[in-house]
């Protein structure tokens, strides 16, 4: 599960890149956005106006599974179930039933859930066994990450482990948390990747274009993908 906290942290962007990378080295991934009425998936991963069906439709048997999966045509091997834009709850029982269901054809499974820790956050829990929580290094993003981390540690199974996204190192010190060791410390999760601050990522989120490969952004994202395979790559900052 990729969670947040607050909005506005990159939490969507950063499960799609991640699929893509995990794509890219020969797994199958499958991207599921819980997100309701707030959907940007399907932008970022370049499927939009590809969708007919949605995970509501999946979830409420409306359409076989099949028709519910989209191919990212940018990342091939990242495929990409939307939330509906409006409407729709993710019930639990619902959810592992559709992750067991999926499960033997994909290699990774990653649910984008919503900002907060509502329903779609509480759902994504009862069936994840790691969540990405994408913070950005400031006060708000922190404490909320924390509050969601506690969660987790509290009520689930599921492995917190820390994604610092828009990190600029050339301003970090003039920031109100000046320094990664303070956030990891904020959240109490093990850090997993630093993402760096990037226009790129930006206009190619918000195009649905592919990110270009000679992008710092890129690098990070692939190392975030590795670790997750089980490699041992060492912590890049621009």
């Amino acid at each position: 599960m990729v969670a947040s906290g607050k909005g506005g942290t990159g939490k969507s962007t950063t499960a799609v890149y991640t699929g893509a990378q995990l794509a890219a080295a020969g797994s199958r991934v499958l991207l599921i956005e819980l997100d309701s009425g707030l959907r940007s998936v399907d932008i970022i991963a370049g499927v939009y106006g590809k969708t007919v069906y949605d995970i509501e439709d999946l979830m409420a048997g409306r359409c076989a599974a099949e028709k519910a999966v989209v191919q990212s045509p940018l990342y091939p091997g990242l495929s990409v179930i939307s939330a509906p834009y409006s409407g729709g709850q993710i019930r639990p029982a619902a959810l592992q039933r559709l992750t067991e269901g999926f499960a033997g054809h994909f290699d990774f499974i990653l649910l984008d859930t919503a900002a907060g820790m509502g329903d779609a956050f509480r759902a994504a829990a009862a069936v994840s066994e790691l969540a990405l929580l994408v913070l950005t290094p400031d006060p708000v993003a922190l404490r909320d990450g924390r509050i969601v981390a506690d969660w987790l540690y509290a009520h689930s199974r599921v492995t917190p482990r820390l994604v610092l996204n828009r990190v600029d190192p050339a301003r970090q010190h003039k920031s109100a948390v000046p320094d990664l060791d303070e956030c990891i410390d904020t959240v109490a999760a093990q850090l997993i990747a630093v993402l760096p601050e990037s226009a790129a990522v930006q206009r190619a989120a918000a195009a649905g274009t592919a990110l270009p490969e000679n992008e710092p952004a890129f690098r990070a994202y692939h190392n975030l993908a590795a670790r997750l395979r089980g490699h041992h790559i060492p912590l890049f900052i621009r």
